[in-house]
């Protein structure tokens, strides 16, 4: 299946053992896996060699913020891994984000985080102090310091992709996550989106968590949600 966004598969996990146990019930549902904070932080580069040699893509997802040069090795390092993409964090500014590209160089794309999507817009004024608006207002700012920096694209709401997919061109790609089916529980994010509104958007990636990884078979779960990301 293609042509709609790039589903990818979040390894919210605590351990390896129990990694290996979801991907192979995924088995060749999935080929493109999240590596996050938890997993990292236990297992460490281990766990993305070992998806690696399975053959499957890495979404190495540790929202990196430091000062640029600490940034820079770090993204270097990601990029020996030979991991697909890394998060920073957009709030870092223009030259962290920058040497975040300069050290990944061309195999490992960078996507900057703008404004998670467990805020929503008076939430997100709260915990930063700014006037109260809309949080999109933000996310198409930290886009233009993005793009500006050369980073392969963001990470936001779905409700936003279409708009910074308007601004900056299908090159720059947007990577969606707390994907949810029509109905679903949202957990502890409050910007979602379903698969229909990424569809629309142009979203180029959506990360897709528990409505797959907590299904009693993840694979057929999976391979629905891979038919509901076809365009119509």
């Amino acid at each position: 299946m293609s042509g709609g966004p790039i589903p990818i598969i979040a390894l919210d996990v605590p351990t390896m053992a129990d990694a290996k146990v979801l991907v192979a019930k995924l088995g060749g549902s999935a080929d493109f896996y999240k590596v996050g904070l938890q997993l990292f932080t236990r297992e460490g580069p281990a766990v993305v060699e070992w998806l690696r040699a399975a053959s499957k893509r890495v979404f190495l997802d540790l929202k990196l913020h430091d000062i640029p040069n600490t940034v820079k090795g770090a993204a270097a390092s990601a990029a020996t891994l030979g991991v697909d993409l890394l998060t920073v964090h957009a709030i870092g500014g223009d030259a962290m984000v920058r040497a975040a590209v300069d050290g990944a160089g061309s195999r490992t794309g960078i996507l900057a985080v703008t404004v998670l999507t467990s805020f929503d817009d008076a939430a997100y004024a709260a915990a930063t102090g700014l006037p109260a608006g809309p949080a999109s207002a933000q996310v198409y700012r930290m886009a233009l310091v993005a793009a500006a920096a050369g980073a392969r694209g963001v990470v936001c709401a779905g409700a936003e992709a279409g708009e910074i997919r308007r601004n900056h061109g299908p090159a720059f790609g947007t990577l969606v996550p707390g994907l949810r089916m029509e109905g679903g529980a949202t957990h502890d994010q409050a910007r979602v989106s379903t698969p229909a509104e990424v569809v629309v958007a142009g979203a180029t990636w959506v990360v897709v968590g528990r409505a797959v990884t907590a299904a009693p078979d993840p694979a057929a779960a999976c391979e629905l949600i891979k038919r509901a990301l076809l365009p119509a």
